[in-house]
This record gives C-alpha cells, sequence and structure tokens, in this order.
C-alpha cells in the first residue's frame, strides 16, 4: 500500500495534546488579536487536541498522471465460475469471457486560507506564522481524512447492532429510528460482521481486518475476557498509530472522527429538547417546548419550511411533520405539526430527525478488508503548504501590509468493492443521548 501525496505539511503532526490555558482564535473577517497585544501573557499558546486521521491510512492510493485529466477509472475483473464439465477429446469448448466493471470518481480541489497584517505579525508576542501554519495544517488534515471518511460510510453493505435487553436477550432492530442506547457494539455483533467478510473472500491487512471505531463505543468491546490490549503484542512494531488492540482478527483503531449521526435540527443549533407540556389522549398540534428559540432562529426555520423543506421531528418517539416555529422562552417557544400527537409525558424528548426517534445518536463502526476503497488526487496538485510574505501580493497590496498562509490540494475517494467493508450501526449508553453529528 502507498501512501498519500504530500508537498511540504504532514497530516499527522500536529496531532498532539497540549495542556489548557489561555485561548487565543483567528477571527477570520478581521483577523482580531487583540489579546496578543497585552504586555503580560503567558506564551503557551493553547493547541487544540487533535484527532487520529485515519480514513486515509486504509485506502489504495492511485494517483492521477499530470496531464490526464481529472478522472480516475478503477476497473474490477470478476471471477470466473468453476470449470465443473469434463473436456471431450478433440473437442474445442466454448470458452469463456472476462467480466470488467468500471468505477469512475471526479477529483476536486479544496483548500483555505488566511490572512493576518503587519502589524499582527511584528507586534504579537507569539510566533504568528508558525501558529498559522499549525492551525492550517490541521485543517487540511481532518478535511481530507473527512472527505475519504464519508465516501466510505455510505457504502451498502451495514448492519444494525440488536438491542440488548435488561435480561441479556437480544432484539433485532431494522432501521435507524428504532437505534437505542441500548443498541451497542459488542463482540458478538463484531463476529457476524467478520464472518460476512470472510464469506465473500474479502483479503485482512496485515494482522487482520481493521475495525475504525469511536472512543465512546470502545468500553463495550474491550472487555471481552480474549480481548488482547495493543501493549500486549508480541512486537510494538506492529501497533498502527491509534490501535487499541485485537480481538477475533480484528485490529481496532479508535478516533475522535469515527462517524457519528445525530439527530437532525430543530431549529439552528439545537437538536434535543424536551416536552414542556404533556399531551393527553385528545392530543395537540401545538408542541411547546422546554428551552428558549430566538425569533431569528424562527424565522430562518420557518423560511425554509416556506421555501418547500420538509421538517420531522421526533416527539416523545412519535414522529411529526413541523409546518411552522414560534419563537418564545421555555413553555412559549413552540411547533406546529401538521397532526395531533398523542399521549406523551411531560419532559419526553423532542429531537430532530435523522437518527434514534429517542435522540439516541448512531455511530458507525467501519470493518475494512484490503482493496475495499480508494483515494486519488492529481501528481503535482497534493496537498500543498503555500505561504506569502507581505509585499508579494502586487496591486492587491500596494503597502506592504499583510502576509497570507493557506493549503490546497486535489482529492476524491471511491468505494471500490462494496462487499469488502461493512458499516455496523449502533449507539452506547456511554454518550448515545449526547453526542452530535462529526
Amino acid at each position: 500500500m502507498t501512501y498519500p501525496e504530500t508537498l511540504g505539511m504532514d497530516l499527522q503532526l500536529f496531532a498532539e495534546s497540549y495542556a489548557d490555558t489561555q485561548t487565543s482564535q483567528l477571527n477570520q473577517a478581521g483577523n482580531d488579536m487583540s489579546p496578543e497585544m497585552k504586555t503580560f501573557y503567558n506564551k503557551h499558546l493553547i493547541q487544540t487536541a487533535e484527532p487520529e486521521l485515519v480514513y486515509d491510512r486504509f485506502a489504495e492510493q492511485y494517483p492521477i498522471p499530470a496531464h490526464a485529466g481529472k478522472t480516475m477509472e478503477f476497473r474490477r475483473f470478476s471471477p470466473l465460475k468453476k470449470a465443473l464439465t469434463p473436456l471431450t477429446e478433440g473437442v474445442v469448448p466454448d470458452g469463456n469471457k472476462l467480466n470488467v466493471t468500471s468505477v469512475t470518481v471526479d477529483v476536486h480541489q479544496f483548500g483555505d486560507f488566511i490572512r493576518y497584517t503587519d502589524v499582527i505579525d511584528t507586534a504579537a508576542i507569539d510566533n504568528i506564522a508558525v501558529q498559522t501554519g499549525e492551525v492550517l495544517g490541521s485543517q487540511a488534515g481532518r478535511t481530507s481524512d473527512t472527505i475519504t471518511r464519508d465516501i466510505v460510510c455510505a457504502g451498502t453493505c451495514k448492519m444494525i447492532a440488536p438491542a440488548i435487553n435488561d435480561d441479556g436477550s437480544t432484539t433485532e432492530t431494522l432501521t435507524r429510528a428504532g437505534i437505542t442506547v441500548k443498541n451497542r457494539l459488542t463482540p458478538a455483533v463484531m463476529r457476524k460482521a467478520v464472518n460476512y467478510l470472510e464469506r465473500v473472500n474479502a483479503k485482512p491487512f496485515e494482522g487482520g481486518y481493521v475495525a475504525i471505531i469511536h472512543p465512546d463505543t470502545a468500553c463495550d468491546v474491550t472487555g471481552d475476557p480474549e480481548w488482547i490490549e495493543a501493549h500486549k503484542y508480541a512486537s510494538v512494531e506492529e501497533i498502527k498509530a491509534g490501535e487499541i488492540g485485537r480481538l477475533h482478527n480484528v485490529r481496532y483503531v479508535k478516533s475522535t472522527e469515527a462517524k457519528i449521526i445525530g439527530p437532525g435540527e430543530i431549529v439552528e443549533g439545537i437538536t434535543r429538547t424536551a416536552l414542556h407540556t404533556a399531551l393527553d389522549g385528545t392530543g395537540s398540534t401545538t408542541i411547546k417546548l422546554d428551552t428558549t428559540i430566538s425569533a431569528a432562529q424562527a424565522a430562518k426555520t420557518n423560511e425554509q419550511i416556506t421555501g418547500g423543506a420538509t421538517l420531522k421531528v421526533y416527539v416523545g418517539g412519535k414522529e411529526a411533520t413541523v409546518t411552522q416555529v414560534t419563537a418564545g422562552a421555555p413553555g412559549t417557544a413552540a411547533l406546529t405539526v401538521s397532526a395531533a400527537v398523542k399521549d406523551v409525558a411531560k419532559g419526553a424528548m423532542i429531537c430532530g430527525y435523522g437518527a434514534g426517534a429517542d435522540g439516541s445518536a448512531i455511530y458507525c463502526t467501519m470493518l475494512l478488508a484490503k482493496r475495499a476503497y480508494g483515494t486519488t488526487s492529481i501528481q503535482g496538485l497534493g496537498l500543498e503548504h503555500i505561504f506569502k510574505q507581505r509585499g508579494s501580493g502586487g496591486t492587491s497590496d500596494p503597502l506592504n501590509q499583510f502576509s497570507t498562509q493557506g493549503w490546497k490540494m486535489t482529492k476524491a475517494a471511491v468505494r471500490l468493492v462494496e462487499e469488502y467493508m461493512c458499516r455496523i450501526e449502533h449507539s452506547t449508553a456511554c454518550m448515545g443521548l449526547m453526542a452530535e453529528s462529526n
């Protein structure tokens, strides 16, 4: 397996955690760095803890040569059926033919930059050029990883972990809406997924298949008596970055970037709240919320609804379609829905659509085999770090006032063999009712 082309920037370079200290931010519009101007300032500038970036690591890399267009075609040859019919002496058989399946993907360009003034660059206590490069490096790495992750996690092969009942029995769950915090990732679920990959002859990576899991769900599998922690491997060199252990021919790699699907927004910035006033057997089309909705939030959502958008929510686990939002304080803020909702207790969960009906977030654990997916970029246009000192902007910087730093890259990801990866959808009792989409 080869690795992504990088030009002047290491995606993992800033994946470290530092002690908390005073926060300093670059304001995108005005680069407001006033905290930097303080005479006495803690020089230990805060560093944001970075996640393990793992999705690109397990992709097949296929760069597009320069001057060869922006579209990559991947070709897969289907296996031939067994030739079980005996040959007839002296008779030429009909023969066979190759069956080729092609998958194409278009490469796109991504990037961002920050501009800062000569005054900030000169007067600031901290080295703004260095700090800007680290912030942009982090952004570039997370962007690349997420582009790949979202393609991988949209595959057609999936299974939903069953709910674990109080008595230890399990109940099958068929839809995302039915997922609750009882639908947990367990060794039994993973064994079933591994069995699927083995049945389709998907080849494991060196040391086993790979599962990308979120830290919130790690405790659901690590308690198995057969679990082998990474630091107990026979050879330390075998450990992949982020790997926490092995179980049943699976190497588990942990990352906070493992995909989470949280409830959709009820209004901007609010995905979950509680029912302020109980709904009796008669029901009501007015759902009073135990939260504050501003006039701006209500106006924006009502404009979207008027424009044809459909807004669905769950009220105590019951699906409803919102026709209007009313701003106000708790008890006054309300949703008007198209049909009366009945028999829901005060304090019941109200949440956006798209995840569990009870507000549970859905975690997507990916079980991967070799050659399941690939990434591509145009050679010579991989990840590039671009730094321009003040005075290099020509007519756009006539007084030599601005410096800029930025990055750009070409990138595309594609699923090559759907059967070689399996998405296990589940929640977790740890943070399932709090986690948001990432």
